[in-house]
């Protein structure tokens, strides 16, 4: 029955009508459907279904309950929160869609230590407990040039962690100009005062000088800490004091210095649009003491905070008690080895984030003209443009990657958007000059039908 059909007083009639959990789970036309499902299933789903149909009657929508009800809530039930999705937004490490894509190896090597159990904390050669963090300690040396390495859940966790540990009740000197914010809201000052440091401003926003480092220093004085802007840009009349400035500067005085790199490359990397980063192996032959960087951007390996330098002040930091609430599992440990694994044997390139971002021109448009011939192929029209990429995940703010896409006029964006989410497989596009424009720098081959599927899909709904 329509909302049409119902008086004015349907609304309290419909509500007033909802079928208990026990009514659904006697219903003859709802029997067949629920009677291979565990229980605790079947009262889940019927508990879900009536709920959306109170909160549809109560936003004026006056269908009735139905039986299709019912399926779509064992629908959503057997749909997990956390899904896969293609991503078309040409946004490589895309923050709210999981950020770097895992190497194919690294995949494997999760898997083979989730389904069981593993030597995470065991030394298999002496029979004993072990570090969880062995594995990984030995190819971060190598990578980087290092005496001593840590990895914790995040950079952020890591810079708290160092702070805590090195200059805790001390003061640490760092720039106007650095004091970044980080995605969520989070702000390298607030998270400075939560690990007990003294936080010490210096310079101004555009021009900050060794001298004013060196004015600031004071027997109180625990760090000097030096933030890479990754995800924003200083441009025009700026001035700043070089990483081998201050770490000169520290050592004529006995103050470690420090360097959150944000980003976190491990290789330089060169490709079209791809603006200069610097590495973490260049911090550490630029004298830093103490070197904190993320595992999930430019590395393109899990959600980590990895910490390397001096051995002295790694022993402080693996000594403090954030150390043990900050600790990565054994997931983590898995994906982040086999990803060093390939920048130790030379194969950044397999590493995905790597390839992504230093893809030619030539194949993106390639690419974006097979994804218009299935689109002519469900006889819609997808113009092929050039766009700009981005690298995204709070790294290299002034790349630009050039890119191409498929460009949809529709009579409502927004709207359609919403249907490709909808797909088996969610495709997430954007929004520009009010076309839907789906960017492939990202997309795999097998990707391309699924987008194509989706897009007519929408197109019919």
């Amino acid at each position: 029955m329509g909302a049409a059909s119902n008086p004015p007083d349907g609304k309290n009639a419909l509500l007033r009508g909802l079928p208990s959990i026990e009514q659904l789970l006697r219903r003859p036309s709802l029997e067949s459907r629920l009677a291979n499902l565990p229980h605790a299933r079947a009262v889940a789903a019927l508990r879900l279904a009536v709920e959306r149909v109170r909160s549809r009657l109560l936003a004026g929508d006056l269908r009735p309950f139905e039986d299709a009800d019912v399926e779509a809530a064992l629908a959503s039930l057997a749909t997990p929160n956390l899904r896969p999705v293609i991503n078309a937004t040409g946004v490589v490490l895309h923050t709210n869609l999981g950020r770097a894509p895992l190497a194919p190896e690294a995949v494997e090597r999760v898997v083979a230590v989730a389904r069981g159990y593993s030597n995470l904390e065991y030394d298999l050669d002496e029979g004993e407990r072990g570090s969880r963090y062995a594995p990984l300690i030995g190819l971060l040396r190598t990578l980087t040039g290092a005496e001593d390495a840590i990895v914790v859940n995040n950079c952020a966790g890591a810079v708290l962690l160092i702070l805590a540990a090195l200059a805790s009740g001390r003061e640490c000197i760092v720039s106007r100009g650095e004091l970044v914010e980080i995605g969520g809201g989070f702000r390298i000052p607030d998270v400075m005062r939560q690990s007990g440091a003294k936080l010490v401003e210096v310079g101004t926003t555009n021009r900050t000088r060794r001298a004013d480092y060196a004015n600031a220093l004071s027997p109180d004085t625990g760090l000097i800490v030096k933030v890479h802007r990754s995800n924003f840009a200083l441009v025009g009349f700026t001035e700043e004091a070089s990483l081998a400035e201050l770490t000169e500067l520290g050592r004529s005085r006995d103050v470690p210095v420090f360097q959150d790199l944000g980003s976190g490359a491990l290789v330089p990397l060169s490709g079209p649009g791809l603006t200069s980063e610097p590495t973490v192996g260049q911090a550490i032959r630029d004298g830093a003491d103490v070197v904190a960087f993320s595992g999930d951007k430019l590395l393109g390996g899990p959600q980590a905070g990895v910490v390397v330098g001096r051995a002295d002040l790694l022993k402080r930091i693996k000594s403090h008690p954030l150390t043990r609430a900050l600790r990565v599992d054994k997931m983590t440990v898995a994906a982040l080895e086999a990803t060093l694994e390939l920048y130790r044997d030379g194969r950044p390139e397999a590493v995905p984030t790597q390839s992504l971002l230093t893809q030619q021109p030539a194949v993106l448009q390639a690419r974006a003209e097979r994804l218009a011939a299935l689109l002519a192929a469900r006889g819609i029209v997808g113009r092929v443009v050039s766009v700009d990429g981005q690298v995204g995940g709070g790294a290299m703010p002034l790349s630009r990657l050039p890119s191409y896409a498929c460009s949809l006029t529709v009579v409502a964006p927004k709207v359609f958007l919403e249907r490709l989410r909808e797909a088996e497989v969610p495709v997430i596009g954007r929004i520009a000059d009010d076309e839907v424009v789906l960017d492939v720098r990202c997309l795999s081959e097998e990707d391309l039908g699924q987008v194509a599927q989706a897009v007519a899909a929408a197109r019919s709904g």
